[in-house]
C-alpha cells in the first residue's frame, strides 16, 4: 500500500486568534508556551513551565487536560499486557501499512495530537522540528542526533487509519517493560491493579521472565510510537548509529530515565547508548515551546541528512 501526501497551500496556523497564511514560511510553534531562555552563548535553555500553566510532566494539576491524561493512562495500565505486546510486534514487523518517504511521514504526522501529554496539545511536526532544531544548536556536529529528533515520533502514525487506527494508548504515552513488576514510579501505577499480568506470578517479581543484566533489547516494552519506529529504522536499512535506534525505542521510557528504575536489565552497550538518551530527553521534554521555525529554511539540511542515513522510500 503507498500512501500519497498532497500539499497544502492554503494551510494556517492558528495563534491568538489571528491567522499566519503559509506562504510566510514560517511554522508557528505556538501552545501558548513561554519563550525558552538563551544561554550566554546561545544554546538552549529549559523553560519552567508548560502551555498550561503548570511543571512540565505535572499529573496531578486539576484541570481538564490533565482529566483526560488520567483517563488515557488508566486505559493504558489496563490493557498493555506482555501478550498484547507480542502480538503488536508480530502485526507490524510485517511492515506492510505503508510506502513512503521520512519527510512524507513528517507531514502526514501533522494529523496526530497526543492525548497523553499534559505539556502538549499542538500538531506533532511542531514538536518535531522544535526538538531537532533546539539540539542541533546545541550540538552542531551530531547530524545523527538532529536526524533521530525529527523522526523520533514518527511511529505516532499509528494512530492513522491506513496503520491500523491504533488506540492512543496502544500508541503514546510513557513506556514500561511487561513481564516483570510494574515499579510504582510508573505515572499512574494505581491502575495496574487492573491488569491481568498482575495475576501471573511469572511477571510479579522484579526481574520477572528477564535475567539481571539481559540488555534491554531482550525486554518487552509497553507497545507504541517508540518500537514502531524503532523497527521501521532497523528493518529498512537505517545507517543511523546504535545511539539514535536506542534514543528512538527509548525516549518515552520515563522510569528509566526519570527515575532511575529498571537499571538492573541494563548491559554495557545500553549504558553507552543511554548517555545520549539523556541528552537527547532534555530537548525532547522542554522544547516545546513558542518558537518560530521557518520550514523552508530548515527543510534541505533535513532532507540532506534523510538521504544520508535512509533510502529514500521506507516500508512501514
Amino acid at each position: 500500500m503507498t500512501i500519497l501526501i498532497e500539499q497544502q497551500p492554503d494551510l494556517v496556523f492558528p495563534i491568538e486568534g489571528k491567522t499566519i497564511p503559509h506562504e510566510t514560511n514560517e511554522l508557528i510553534l505556538d501552545g501558548g508556551f513561554v519563550m525558552p531562555k538563551q544561554t550566554p552563548n546561545g544554546g538552549f535553555e529549559a523553560p519552567e513551565i508548560n502551555a498550561f500553566g503548570n511543571d512540565f510532566r505535572n499529573y496531578n494539576a486539576e484541570t481538564e487536560r490533565q482529566k483526560s491524561v488520567e483517563e488515557f493512562y488508566r486505559l493504558q495500565h489496563i490493557n498493555q499486557t506482555y501478550d498484547f505486546v507480542k502480538r503488536m510486534r508480530e502485526e507490524y514487523k510485517k511492515l506492510d501499512k505503508a510506502e513512503m518517504s521520512i519527510w512524507e511521514c513528517c507531514v502526514l504526522l501533522n494529523e496526530v495530537v497526543d492525548d497523553s501529554d499534559p505539556d502538549l496539545d499542538e500538531p506533532q511536526i511542531e514538536h518535531l522540528l522544535q526538538t531537532a532544531e533546539a539540539i542541533r544548536k546545541d550540538y552542531p556536529n551530531e547530524d545523527w542526533l538532529h536526524l533521530t529528533a525529527l523522526i523520533h515520533d514518527l511511529g505516532k502514525v499509528l494512530c492513522l487509519p491506513a496503520f491500523g487506527g491504533l488506540p492512543q494508548w496502544a500508541v503514546v504515552g510513557d513506556t514500561f517493560p511487561l513481564g516483570c513488576a510494574f515499579d510504582e514510579s510508573i505515572v499512574h501505577h494505581k491502575y495496574f491493579k487492573q491488569n491481568p499480568d498482575i495475576k501471573n506470578p511469572a511477571y510479579s517479581t522484579k526481574n520477572g521472565v528477564y535475567e539481571e543484566g539481559c540488555g534491554l533489547e531482550n525486554v518487552v516494552m509497553s507497545w507504541g510510537h517508540d518500537d514502531y519506529m524503532y523497527l521501521v529504522a532497523k528493518e529498512n536499512g537505517t545507517t543511523l548509529p546504535p545511539a539514535a535506534l536506542f534514543v528512538i525505542r527509548y525516549h518515552s521510557f520515563y522510569p528509566l530515565h526519570r527515575e532511575g528504575k529498571y537499571t538492573h536489565l541494563m548491559n554495557e552497550e545500553d549504558r553507552e547508548c543511554f548517555k545520549w538518551l539523556q541528552i537527547f530527553n532534555k530537548y525532547d521534554l522542554y522544547s516545546k515551546s513558542k518558537v518560530r521555525v521557518d520550514v523552508e529554511k530548515v527543510k534541505p539540511y533535513y532532507l540532506s541528512l534523510i538521504e544520508k542515513y535512509f533510502p529514500a522510500k521506507l516500508r512501514w
